[in-house]
């Protein structure tokens, strides 16, 4: 044992202490995060605002699907209700226009549809004839070039709302919105904005009721003109090709404005029907204009009729000649194409980026449960096999060893250590390495006067060195290394070393468990470390391609570690790098569930993060370093032919969309089906609670905590996720941390029972 040495100097009143070099580094680390963590956040952001808009292009959040039958008109014009389809406001006053004696005004509602559009516009241009189409808004972002040939094809646009909703139900601000947004989605396609509108379920005039009525006030006030029909094709109940074109006739010699639809449903009774309707129309002597061709042949024979109102948009005037725009058209400018032009940009990062996502879903949703079917399995074959013949390995390993016990300022936890180490029944000597404490780590360990403690004392060099110098100090073959915050129970390094018996055995995993459990960040983390980290092991260890002996507790051969050259800093998973290491040196590495080390996990959400943050870095670091053992031959290739892949997979690849399990989850009750994506996230979490109860079931612990699986699914994972995407970007962006010290509260003593 060393001699003690004196406690720092305190410096003098009123001079302030210059920051030590790991304080100034951890500043430097955090300055260096900040930025990362945001762009984390950012990324989810993104995501978040892109699953939203698909979501809304496709049914808005709480969508309102009513539709009002049956009420009274007593406040709408009688001559309005008795009209014409046309209806405009010209000096506030309510007017109707009908179309002319001859004429044909086909209008068609509901698109632009993919499948359905196109065919439509085929036909008319194949008989030249125009047609009216009244867009919904949401359809139109996302078919923007349907629209665009539309309009260039001599055709003539409306509004027919954004997320086809009654209007007589909304609120002036969702009517406002509806409107706009629709016209920046045509601004955005075609380049245009239009003076046309036609309200969902309401395609004739005696549909106006008193709650409807002010809307159509409120946009003919606008400079709005509302459009109904007079002949109803019924193509929407799809009665047949015959029924349609007859249903679609008006009187003979009688003007119409004609409703067809090119979306909403299957429509090719639609296609069938449209080529034998012009043709039977235009055999009786009828024309076919736009809506915009019929007023302008109604004001040349009727001139004192009043002009046209103003455009609802900030525009450029139209004119009405070939080629041209049509009169209701009108040239975007200004904010209002800009803003069109990024709504449509939008909507395409979004109707690639959801499916895309959706895809992956479903890779990563068989990878989990093909990872979740293995574990199991595999498990289960590794549970009956250690415990059928225990210590099979060979002779008990009796010798003693050396236990190696880095420390950084573990005052609140260095005397618990070393007792749990002191009580053991298996013969060790104990090498504390303190790495520059400035707490008196060094001499509390010294001052328990315990057998076999020896302190040595370094400058702060982080934890690898520590465990290097620990390693240099070892007198014995196998050494065993923890944390000073861990306590081990009394059988735990005799468990821990019989595989040694094997001699091709070079390092052996514990069982971490997690010893602040009460709390509840504590419980999730005893969830997460059963069913995760354990079940894992025992996957990993029967197909021989362990990737991780945890710092908490692991034993290796000194013989070993000096071969690969010992742990390095060059990574913050000092211990994975290490493993790997071994790994491709040709030695085998086992797991060994009896051997239990009790830990103190972070308390607090930020030492979590930051605990986690390293693991989930510094395993991309050990991966990327260690890259070349995919190409490794022999038996030491064992790791990079099978544990790299499925690391990757599982540690990297799958956490990084397993979070959108609940993402999509929540996304399908807004927007999808309520019950049945419940039922499908229901159905998941109880895949994972079956694995986590059969973990539970392996390591002997009470299933109470299986309580807090739901609550950990929705906010812990989701931490997780932040965690991995933060390391990720790192690893995109490159850094470096040095060995964290987390705060300890020296709350776990000597071993609890596992409830």
């Amino acid at each position: 044992m060393t001699t003690p040495t004196p406690p720092p100097a305190r410096p003098a009143r009123g001079r302030r202490r210059a920051p030590s070099r790991m304080e100034r580094a951890a500043g430097r680390a955090a300055a260096l995060q900040r930025p990362r963590v945001l762009l984390a956040l950012l990324l989810l952001l993104a995501l978040t605002c892109v699953m939203l808009l698909d979501g809304y292009l496709r049914a808005e959040v709480g969508g309102d699907e009513r539709v009002r039958t049956g009420a009274s008109a007593g406040d709408v014009p009688d001559d309005v209700l008795d009209g014409g389809p046309i209806l405009t406001f010209p000096g506030g006053r309510a007017t109707t226009v009908s179309v002319p004696d001859k004429t044909i005004v086909l209008t068609f509602d509901d698109g632009p549809d993919p499948t359905w559009t196109p065919q439509v516009l085929e036909i008319l241009d194949t008989y030249d004839v125009p047609g009216t189409f009244f867009l919904v808004g949401s359809m139109v972002s996302r078919h923007p070039d349907i629209v665009r040939n539309m309009v260039e094809q001599g055709n003539e646009v409306g509004v027919h709302t954004f997320t086809h909703v009654d209007l007589s139900y909304q609120s002036t601000a969702r009517v406002t919105r509806e409107i706009e947004q629709t016209q920046l989605a045509l601004a955005g396609a075609a380049g245009i904005t239009t003076t046309l509108f036609r309200a969902p379920y309401s395609s004739e005039t005696d549909a106006i009721d008193d709650y409807s009525w002010p809307v159509y006030e409120s946009l003919g006030a606008d400079g709005y003109t509302s459009v109904f029909v007079d002949t109803d094709s019924d193509d929407w109940k799809r009665p047949g090709v015959s029924k349609i074109v007859e249903w679609a006739t008006p009187e003979d010699g009688e003007g119409a404005s004609v409703l067809f639809h090119d979306a909403g449903g299957e429509r090719s009774q639609t296609i069938e029907a449209l080529p034998k309707y012009i043709e039977k129309m235009k055999a009786k002597g009828y024309t076919f204009t736009t809506v915009s061709g019929a007023m302008a042949e109604q004001q040349s024979t009727q001139p004192q009729q009043s002009p046209q109102p103003q455009e609802p948009q900030e525009s450029q005037p139209a004119q009405q000649s070939g080629g041209g725009l049509q009169a209701a058209h009108h040239r975007a400018t200004g904010a209002t194409l800009y803003e069109g032009k990024a709504l449509i940009a939008a909507v395409a990062v979004a109707e690639w980026t959801v499916p895309a996502l959706s895809a992956g879903l479903v890779v990563v949703g068989v990878a989990v449960m093909g990872r979740f079917a293995m574990m199991l399995v595999l498990a289960r074959r590794h549970h009956r096999k250690r415990n059928r013949r225990r210590f099979g390995w060979g002779p008990p390993v009796t010798g003693p060893v050396s236990v190696i016990v880095p420390a950084y300022n573990e005052k609140e936890c260095i005397e618990a250590t070393l007792r749990s180490l002191a009580r053991g029944t298996h013969p060790v000597e104990i090498i504390v390495v303190d790495d520059g404490s400035t707490d008196g780590t060094a001499e509390i360990a010294e001052s328990l006067g315990l057998p076999g403690v020896r302190v040595v004392r370094q400058a702060n060099a982080g934890k690898p060195a520590a465990l290097n110098n620990g390693v240099r100090h070892a007198r014995y073959d196998i050494v065993v290394m923890m944390d000073g915050d861990t306590v081990f129970e009394p059988d735990t390094v005799r468990h821990l070393v019989q595989p040694f018996a094997d001699p091709s055995v070079g390092a052996v995993a514990g069982n971490a468990k997690v010893g602040n459990r009460r709390t509840l960040i504590g419980a999730w983390q005893h969830i997460e470390y059963v069913m995760g980290f354990n079940l894992d092991r025992r996957m990993y260890d029967l197909l021989r391609c362990m990737p991780t002996i945890p710092g908490a507790i692991g034993a290796f051969r000194r013989e070993a570690v000096l071969q690969v050259g010992g742990m390095s800093d060059d990574t913050l998973a000092e211990d994975t790098d290490l493993t790997i290491a071994l790994h491709r040196a040709g030695w085998r590495v086992v797991y060994e569930e009896h051997a239990r080390a009790w830990t103190e996990a972070p308390a607090s959400l930020g030492q979590l993060w930051s605990q986690r943050y390293r693991w989930s870095y510094g395993t991309m670091q050990a991966l990327w370093k260690h890259r070349r053992s995919l190409t490794d031959k022999g038996p030491s290739g064992r790791f990079g032919r099978v544990g790299m892949p499925l690391v990757v997979l599982f540690q990297v690849v799958t956490p990084v969309f397993a979070p959108l399990i609940d993402v999509f989850t929540v996304y399908s009750m807004l927007f999808v089906d309520f019950r049945a994506a419940l039922l499908a996230w229901l159905a998941v979490l109880g895949v994972q609670v079956v694995c986590a109860a059969y973990a539970f079931r392996l390591d002997r612990e009470k299933y109470r905590y299986l309580l807090m699986m739901p609550l950990q699914q929705l906010a812990y994972r989701q931490m997780m996720y932040l965690v991995l995407i933060h390391s990720c970007v790192t690893a995109l962006t490159g850094g470096r941390l040095r060995w964290q010290k987390l705060k300890r509260t020296g709350e776990v003593g000597t071993p609890a029972g596992s409830g």
